[in-house]
């Protein structure tokens, strides 16, 4: 997808609650969540495809050292507006998720929410993504495959990863206080540590 398709949705993109984490239940849900699955802070971040940047500052409000990427400008734009004014610290930076414009083996962990099944080769992406990881670094790869058909299985998705890293652990994120709602398609987060 071209900037010019996210810029369009920017403004209405955080009205999704897992998007904008507004309601206090959600947003909990999603720090419970992340911080149960990183290193302690003030580990360093990237988050790839970071749309408005909710989660990027969710975890500098936590601690930790964080980059968001996203191509979209105008995503960025609402993203260091929300960082202002919860006086988090986050370097955001304009660029293509696929190839980030980030140093390789920078960061402790690579954080994607649902932006790999939107990649063209998302196998190419992947393997980018481990480059960018200090020895020891964590992927975390936040993913559905929804009721509309688009997206990637957990399957499909773990072996993306295990096509570089000796590991890919799979967890099912059915929990509807991360959404706002119950759902019915299969929503997970496939870490792996090494």
């Amino acid at each position: 997808m071209t900037e010019d398709v996210w810029d369009v949705h920017a403004d209405a993109f955080d009205e999704q609650p897992d998007h904008g984490l507004r309601d206090p239940v959600v947003r909990a849900a999603w720090r419970e969540l992340l911080l149960s699955l990183l290193p302690k802070a003030p580990a360093s971040v990237v988050d790839l495809g970071c749309g408005t940047g909710s989660l990027a500052v969710l975890l500098a409000e936590a601690g930790f050292e964080v980059c968001g990427v996203d191509l979209s400008r105008r995503m960025l734009a609402l993203a260091e507006r929300k960082a202002a004014a919860a006086e988090a610290q986050v370097d955001f930076r304009h660029g293509d998720a696929a190839d980030p414009p980030c140093e390789p083996h920078a960061y402790d962990v690579v954080l994607v929410r649902h932006v790999l099944w939107a990649m063209p080769d998302p196998a190419a992406a992947v393997e980018r993504w481990t480059r960018l990881l200090r020895p020891g670094g964590r992927l975390v790869l936040i993913e559905g495959h929804w009721s509309t058909g688009a997206g990637l299985t957990a399957t499909q998705c773990r072996a993306l990863v295990l096509a570089h890293r000796r590991e890919a652990h799979v967890t099912k994120l059915d929990d509807p206080a991360l959404w706002g709602a119950g759902i019915e398609d299969e929503r997970y987060v496939v870490i792996s540590r090494a």
